[in-house]
């Protein structure tokens, strides 16, 4: 699975090619900056759908390739600007091809922009909306189990903006899939209070949507504890051990079968960002994206 340089040249001359035309069109996208734990993020997920493409190629499933929050197809390194394709426009490019895919994004003119770089294709579908509805009312009831169907939806928000239902519904199908960008910098800024009295209620309300219960806060919160610390406060469990608990959580309460081992991401100057964590009724799959991980 190691990639081929002509095969990325090539992806980012036609990048280029089309940001131009874009230009031409007087379209004014604003790019998102991404690190170099972005593309990172971006090859662990080509390195995965490259294997997973050919493996239900070879078991005749109708595969199908679901990116939850698609954007333009086209990022800014931080630091330089140069363009960088995003996971759109890399799985596109794997071989064996995807039977379908479906790229949903809330920004329509960034969703627009994805569409002019795709061109006409009968087998790639836009989602303008909310990827809480969208995925659980159109898109996941299409991948049937007994149509001998299979997905990858790639769940990757900037912070905490996913709602339950999605992991439970995906869970449920048997026939999902998913890698999840489980942002520990947001839960931290927000719920992961040395203080739980002072979190602002409408976050609460965001993390209970997003674990499926309130059962967050002992994770978040250690409250089996035997004592609090010298100023009475619980102390917050340590980010390796939320993300644990997250893993659990996708096993017990959503219902997958076998859940990798997550991944922390950290920005270039060693601050947490993120956990990936895979989840899926394939034990093949977690292997392969668990060694992919830990790469």
């Amino acid at each position: 699975m190691t990639r081929d340089p002509a095969r990325v040249r090539g992806i980012l001359w036609a990048t280029e090619a089309k940001v131009t035309l874009g230009r031409r069109r007087q379209h004014t996208i604003e790019f998102d900056e991404i690190g170099e734990w972005s593309e990172r993020k971006i090859e662990y997920v080509r390195k995965y759908v490259d294997a997973y493409s050919r493996i239900l190629q070879r078991q005749k499933f109708h595969s199908t390739y679901i990116d939850a929050f698609a954007g333009a197809g086209v990022h800014r390194r931080k630091g330089t600007g140069e363009l960088v394709p995003g996971s759109p426009m890399q799985v596109l490019d794997v071989t064996p091809p995807f039977d379908e895919y479906h790229f949903i994004d809330l920004d329509v003119s960034k969703l627009d922009y994805l569409k002019e770089q795709v061109g006409e294709r009968p087998d790639v579908h836009f989602h303008a909306g909310d990827c809480n509805e969208i995925l659980v009312s159109e898109v996941f009831p299409q991948i049937r189990y007994k149509d001998y169907r299979r997905a990858f939806c790639l769940l990757d928000p900037y912070g905490l903006h996913l709602r339950w239902e999605v992991f439970h519904e995906a869970a449920r199908t048997g026939t999902v899939e998913i890698l999840v960008n489980f942002s520990i910098m947001d839960l931290n800024m927000n719920v992961g209070l040395k203080n739980p009295a002072g979190i602002k209620p409408e976050q609460a309300e965001r993390m209970t949507a997003f674990w499926g219960d309130e059962t967050w806060r002992e994770a978040v919160h250690a409250l089996n504890q035997t004592q609090p610390n010298l100023f009475g406060l619980e102390e917050k469990a340590p980010n390796d051990a939320i993300a644990k608990a997250f893993c659990q959580r996708l096993k017990d309460g959503a219902g997958f079968a076998y859940v990798a081992p997550p991944r922390l991401m950290s920005s270039t100057s060693g601050a947490p960002l993120y956990y990936l964590v895979f989840a899926s009724h394939n034990a093949t799959g977690a292997k392969i994206m668990g060694e992919i991980l830990r790469g």
